[in-house]
C-alpha cells in the first residue's frame, strides 16, 4: 500500500477482511501512519480440509463439520456483501488485488461476474483452493516463487516475490558479530536460531529441549519457543545463566521477537518452519536453513515448499514425525551445518537466489498498470461516445 501511495499519492485503497483480523488491521493501520486507509468487514468462512482425517475422522469429529457448515453461510453472505458494494458505480474500484486467503473467495468470485478486473497473489509452491478457484479469470497473477514451480499461463504470471520488511538483507561480518553481541552471545562463537514461528511449534521445541545438552557442546543456541507454547517450555530457562546483565551460558529462550532480522542476521544456521515469509526473509539474508515443515496444514503447501528448496539444494529438511519420534534426527542435521562452513555458505548462497527484490514494488506495479488501463479504457469509451 504504502508502494501504491508513493505513486499514486491520491489513490483510494480499501481493506476489506473478516471480523476475526478487523482490529489488528485498524491498530495497524493506526501504527503505520496509514489514516486514509479504509478498512472494512466482509463476512467470509473456510472450508477445514485436515490431510490426516478420512471420512470417518470427519464424523468422529463433529464439530469440524459444524463449523464447515456455519462457514458456509458466511460465505453465502459474503457474496451478498461483495455484489452490494462492489456493482455500485460510485464504489466500484478500478482493481481488486486477492491476497489468497479465504476472506479472498466471495470478493473474488463477484468480481469476475461484475468484470472488475483482479490480481491474485500466490506465496507457496503450492496454490491455495481460492487461488486454484480464482486464477482462470484473473487479470494478472503474481507469485512468492519463480514461475516454474506454478502452472499458471506465461502471459499472466509474473514472479513478483514476497513483501516483506526491509531489514531482512544480508547481514555483514561485521554486523553478524554486533548482532550475536547484542543478543548476549559471543561474537566469535556459531549461534544456531530455532523458530516455529510467531506462535510456537510444539514438536520443534520439544525436539530442542532433548537435545539442548548435545548441542551446546557445539553451538550457542537461541530458541524463540513462541507466545503460546513458551509457557510449556520454561524449564529450559535453567540452562539461560545471566551474570551482572550478561549472558554467561550458550543458551537463550525468548518467547517472541519483533526484531527477527537480528536473530537471523545474527544465525549461523537457523531450524524453521517452512512458511512462505519466513523463508522469504531467511532467503533474503541468505542463510543456511533446517526446514521442518508442518505437514498437517490444509493442501500440504510447507512441504511442498521444503521440498522445492531441498531440490535446488537450498536447505536440509527434516520430517516433523520423524523428528517427534527420535529428536536425533534434527540433531544430525544440525551437526551436519555447524561442523561444515562449505555446506552452509552453499545452501546459503542456493536459497539467496529464491530471494526476489523490490517485491512491494513489483505488486504495486502490476496493480497500478491494470488499474491504469481500466481507466484508460473508459476515457476511450466515453471518447467514442
Amino acid at each position: 500500500m504504502r508502494e501504491i501511495w508513493q505513486q499514486r499519492p491520491r489513490a483510494k485503497i480499501e481493506f476489506w477482511t473478516d471480523k476475526k483480523y478487523l482490529k489488528n488491521v485498524r491498530k495497524l493501520a493506526f501504527e503505520n501512519d496509514m489514516t486514509a486507509l479504509r478498512v472494512r468487514k466482509i463476512s467470509a468462512g473456510k472450508l477445514r480440509r485436515y490431510t490426516n482425517f478420512t471420512f470417518v475422522t470427519y464424523l468422529q469429529h463433529f464439530d469440524v463439520v459444524l463449523r464447515n457448515v456455519a462457514d458456509f453461510f458466511r460465505i453465502v453472505l459474503g457474496l451478498l456483501q461483495s455484489f452490494w458494494r462492489l456493482w455500485r458505480k460510485t464504489e466500484r474500484p478500478d482493481v481488486i488485488f486477492l491476497k489468497g486467503g479465504y476472506v479472498c473467495l466471495p470478493v473474488g468470485l463477484v468480481a469476475r461476474v461484475l468484470r472488475i478486473p483482479y490480481v491474485i497473489h500466490d506465496s507457496d509452491a503450492v496454490p491455495g483452493l481460492t487461488n486454484r478457484m480464482l486464477s482462470k479469470h484473473a487479470t494478472k497473477i503474481a507469485t512468492g516463487m519463480p514461475l516454474k514451480y506454478y502452472n499458471y499461463p506465461e502471459d499472466k504470471a509474473v514472479w513478483t516475490g514476497i513483501p516483506i520488511n526491509n531489514e531482512f538483507h544480508p547481514a555483514s561480518e561485521s554486523r553478524q558479530r554486533a548482532y550475536k553481541k547484542e543478543l548476549g552471545f559471543a561474537a566469535d562463537e556459531l549461534l544456531l536460531v530455532v523458530t516455529g514461528g510467531s506462535l510456537g511449534a510444539e514438536h520443534i521445541n520439544l525436539a530442542v529441549a532433548e537435545i539442548l545438552p548435545e548441542l551446546l557442546k557445539i553451538t550457542n543456541v537461541l530458541l524463540v519457543a513462541g507466545r503460546e507454547r513458551y509457557p510449556e517450555m520454561l524449564d529450559l530457562k535453567e540452562y539461560e545463566k545471566w551474570e551482572e546483565g550478561e549472558l554467561k551460558s550458550g543458551f537463550r529462550m525468548l518467547e517472541f521477537s519483533a526484531e527477527m532480522w537480528k536473530l537471523f542476521g545474527a544465525a549461523d544456521v537457523v531450524v524453521s518452519r517452512a512458511g512462505a515469509s519466513t523463508m522469504t526473509e531467511l532467503s533474503s539474508m541468505a542463510k543456511a536453513v533446517i526446514m521442518v515443515p508442518n505437514y498437517k496444514l490444509p493442501g500440504y503447501h510447507q512441504v511442498k515448499n521444503a521440498e522445492t528448496y531441498a531440490e535446488e539444494k537450498a536447505a536440509l529438511v527434516v520430517g516433523d514425525e520423524e523428528m517427534h519420534q527420535d529428536a536425533q534426527v534434527l540433531l544430525k542435521a544440525i551437526r551436519s551445518l555447524i561442523k561444515n562452513e562449505q555446506k552452509r555458505a552453499q545452501l546459503a548462497e542456493n536459497l539467496r537466489k529464491f530471494s526476489k527484490e523490490h517485491a512491494a514494488k513489483n505488486l504495486a506495479d502490476i496493480v497500478l498498470d491494470v488499474a491504469a488501463k481500466v481507466t484508460a479504457d473508459a476515457a476511450n469509451g466515453a471518447g467514442r461516445g
